[in-house]
């Protein structure tokens, strides 16, 4: 928990800070939409370079992301673990009994644990590291209001959910961090016993969790209401969303970048994936 970071900003001066937040949703879809793209180990090559690239323009130290992807270990391991033992292939490496491992199936594996990597990081370089969750919930809202001229009027209060929702894990975070170090203090063991002793040891966990989180809720309805906050309605805006120079070249990049993988699919001078 201490090392989750899903949510956080990090204030520094980068161009991919300073893009406009629409073009940044926009620019994650498309980098999403890319790694399912990729086909073959050099367009996976090209695609885990670029979450360096990103890293160095958001001048995010490689440290700072490889730390908050810990608690997703466990994810990646069993995706691995998964397509190692499930894929088959022509060239058998490994045969236990029922366990049969082939050089496809390694590859396969080693190749999704990079996507879903990439995914990770490069979903969070362009928006949630680099973007404020004022920001975002207003090129939420801006991309989003389209569809109040088909009858959807609510637009503005789902872009305030996914805000508050993203500002309120990293709190939330801290605040299990502290109920834990509260318990412990009480005598309380977390990690001995099976795995039904340390489900119940969670009960004194989340049950102020929980309390806390409502608490909150509260607190920050009362918070709203007393600013006189009635939706979208008719509210204007401190800070216009303008695109600008910079988003131009990176829509161009993202392009370019797209047609460069799927000119390296086509290649085919490595292990072709298309699983």
């Amino acid at each position: 928990m201490k090392t989750f970071s899903f949510g956080q900003y990090y204030p520094v001066s980068s161009p991919i800070h300073s893009l406009d937040p629409r073009s940044k949703i926009i620019l994650a879809v498309l980098y999403i939409v890319s790694s399912f793209l990729c086909r073959n180990i050099l367009s996976f090559l090209l695609l885990l370079v670029s979450v360096f690239a990103l890293a160095a323009l958001a001048k995010i130290k490689l440290s700072i992301l490889l730390k908050s992807v810990k608690p997703l270990v466990f994810v990646f391991i069993f995706s691995f673990l998964i397509n190692v033992f499930l894929t088959k292939g022509d060239t058998l490496l490994i045969s236990f009994g029922i366990i049969q491992i082939y050089r496809e199936g390694l590859i396969d594996a080693f190749l999704i644990t990079v996507r879903i990597l990439v995914l990770v990081l490069g979903s969070g370089l362009l928006m949630t590291y680099t973007t404020t969750p004022i920001a975002l919930t207003d090129g939420i809202e801006s991309l989003l209001s389209p569809l109040s001229k088909i009858g959807v009027d609510n637009v503005h209060y789902f872009a305030m959910m996914m805000s508050i929702a993203l500002r309120f894990i990293p709190t939330l975070m801290d605040e299990t961090q502290k109920i834990i170090s509260a318990q412990k203090s009480r005598g309380a063991d977390f990690e001995s016993g099976n795995v039904i002793k340390r489900a119940k040891a969670m009960i004194p966990i989340l049950i102020p969790l929980f309390a806390s989180a409502v608490h909150r809720g509260i607190e920050l309805a009362t918070a709203m209401e007393c600013r006189c906050y009635h939706g979208g309605k008719g509210r204007t805006k401190f800070r216009v969303l303008k695109f600008g120079k910079n988003d131009a070249i990176a829509f161009a990049v993202i392009v370019i970048f797209i047609a460069a993988i799927l000119l390296l699919n086509r290649i085919g001078l490595f292990y072709n994936f298309t699983r």
